[in-house]
């Protein structure tokens, strides 16, 4: 698939300040498209805005603001340039999961940042991206889901539940489109080494790297080379669910090797 669909294309990302958001971000901007790209953390994001116009000299426009706050996402929708409006592909990338162990044991301050987070502010950025698109007959949504969506495991009930969200909704919203000639696609990764893990553990560096001993994950530009290609495909062609694992993951099993760090 050689032919670049992508290039001047506006695609709107959220959680893009690191691990999967920002390797998407650097692919899109690759492929000529123009980015809008949103996170929490106002540094991180204007960095990556820097590399962006200097490595691939493309349009973008940056917003700090936080998905679990609705107000502050109808702000942001009400400050997007002229020349950004017409959104063509949303990623709804933010996402994250706090804590593992068992219901009895979880702090429910977690589970409203993940529920609040993975499900509530996908649901507001979505409606409020396919207003624009249901003007235009054209969109695609593309909705970072997981494995845990589909193949549950203890100890993360409340996140495992999150992302189950995520899967009815994209299969939902995909029926809903499907008069309007919006794409939905639903991304779902195994395990993945970027942040994910060091932000579950809050912050503890030997539990997280713990996750990824013996064995190889994947990688943020895995996902992203992924994206890419869901995104790019023929206006009449939808993959509507993707499930990556890395070769030595199947589902909750993983396999792992002395000779591998």
């Amino acid at each position: 698939m050689n032919k670049n669909r992508l290039k001047d294309k506006t695609v709107l990302i959220t959680g893009a300040s690191s691990g999967i958001g920002r390797a998407c971000s650097m692919a899109f901007a690759a492929h000529g498209a123009k980015l809008i790209i949103t996170a929490r953390r106002a540094s991180e994001l204007a960095q990556l805005k820097t590399e962006l116009v200097e490595k691939f000299g493309v349009e973008v426009f940056s917003a700090v603001f936080d998905v679990q706050n609705r107000s502050q996402i109808e702000q942001f929708f009400t400050q997007i340039p002229v020349q950004f409006q017409q959104i063509d592909i949303l990623l709804n990338n933010a996402g994250l999961a706090l804590g593992l162990c068992p219901t009895l044991e979880s702090n429910c301050d977690d589970w409203e940042s993940m529920l609040n987070t993975n499900v509530a502010g996908m649901f507001y950025m979505t409606k409020a991206v396919l207003e624009i698109m249901c003007q235009r007959l054209s969109g695609h949504i593309i909705n970072l889901g997981s494995v845990a969506g589909v193949v549950h495991y203890a100890n993360a009930s409340v996140y495992c539940a999150t992302k189950a969200a995520v899967h009815a909704f994209s299969n939902s919203l995909r029926e809903e489109c499907i008069e309007k000639n919006i794409k939905v696609s639903e991304v779902m990764p195994g395990m993945v080494n970027t942040e994910f893990s060091t932000v579950r553990f809050k912050g503890d560096k030997e539990r997280a790297d713990n996750v990824y001993a013996g064995m190889n994950p994947l990688t943020a530009d895995d996902i992203a080379d992924l994206v890419i290609y869901i995104a790019n495909l023929p206006p009449h062609v939808n993959l509507a669910q993707s499930l990556i694992f890395p070769t030595a993951q199947a589902g909750t099993k993983v396999h792992r090797r002395n000779d591998i760090d």
